[in-house]
């Protein structure tokens, strides 16, 4: 599999504290991956990184170029969200089409008026009358008519109520992967994402915690409802995380055989959101 962003040794420091402590990570080409952790993990200074915005020790490959010396061309095939919010209040949605219609030369006007053409968004309209959730239509079509190889989102529904968030996904599925592009998306939002990633790598303390794609994620992660009687053989196969439901234990496994923990009591798939909680304890101490 070619890999869109390679990471050997990935180092950075500000100061005496180091945001990224030598990380190493693949991007496999048409994947979506979910990059989480809590907050000063070094998920925004990684994307900095990979977007030529700030220095770095060690090896880093972007779409097979180095973002320390090749940003210019880099940024022909890579587009960024980072906020909802970036967009000048004063410039109107005509203007912000004819802005990236001059700046990208891979950008299709036809195709974000063809997505706007699906919103209440007129051409006239400043941003600064525009709804959150607008501003995110307007920021999206922008981005969907850009034919970029590499897709970066950060946080990009902060503050946007539920309705306007699923929306954003689904556009994105629907409307602008294909498996020739690739998404990398960081949020705390975990349970909204789940659907659509196809790899997860959680960050922590400025390390890979858990790189994985989900088919291996479903593999290695198995939760346990079990019964008072049988608590202690449960810890004894040493599980990630435990907590309480309706006065039984349910325990996070990573690695146990499903038939071994079936003679515990009953299985489930848990959410990502669940195996982040297990993986990041202590993490927001």
């Amino acid at each position: 599999m070619n890999n869109v962003i390679s990471a050997r040794g990935l180092t950075k420091a500000y100061g005496k504290s180091r945001a990224l402590a030598g990380v190493d990570f693949d991007v496999g080409a048409g994947r979506i991956v979910g990059l989480i952790g809590p907050n000063g993990a070094g998920k925004t200074t990684a994307l900095k990184a990979i977007l030529g915005l700030t220095d770095f020790e060690g090896d880093l490959s972007v779409l097979g170029l180095d973002p320390r010396t090749q940003r210019t061309r880099l940024m022909q095939d890579v587009c960024f969200i980072a906020d909802v919010a970036v967009l000048p209040r004063w410039i109107r949605v005509r203007e912000a089409i004819e802005f990236v219609e001059g700046v990208h030369p891979r950008f299709s006007r036809k195709v974000c008026e063809g997505f706007l053409a699906k919103t209440r968004l007129g051409p006239a309209m400043r941003v600064r009358e525009l709804s959150k959730g607008m501003v995110a239509q307007l920021h999206l079509a922008l981005v969907m008519a850009i034919d970029a190889r590499l897709l970066v989102l950060d946080e990009p529904t902060l503050g946007l109520d539920i309705l306007y968030r699923k929306e954003f996904y689904q556009n994105l599925l629907t409307d602008y992967f294909d498996h020739e592009k690739t998404i990398v998306i960081t949020t705390h939002q975990v349970e909204e994402i789940e659907h659509i990633l196809t790899d997860l790598l959680f960050i922590r303390d400025g390390r890979i915690a858990l790189a994985a794609s989900m088919d291996e994620v479903g593999e290695r992660f198995t939760e346990a409802m079990v019964a008072p009687d049988k608590r202690e053989q449960a810890l004894a196969l040493k599980p990630l995380y435990e907590r309480q439901v309706f006065g039984r234990s349910v325990f996070l496994f990573d690695g146990p055989p499903r038939e071994q923990l079936a003679a515990l009591g009953e299985l489930h798939k848990p959410s990502v959101a669940d195996i982040f909680v297990a993986t990041m304890r202590g993490a927001y101490a």
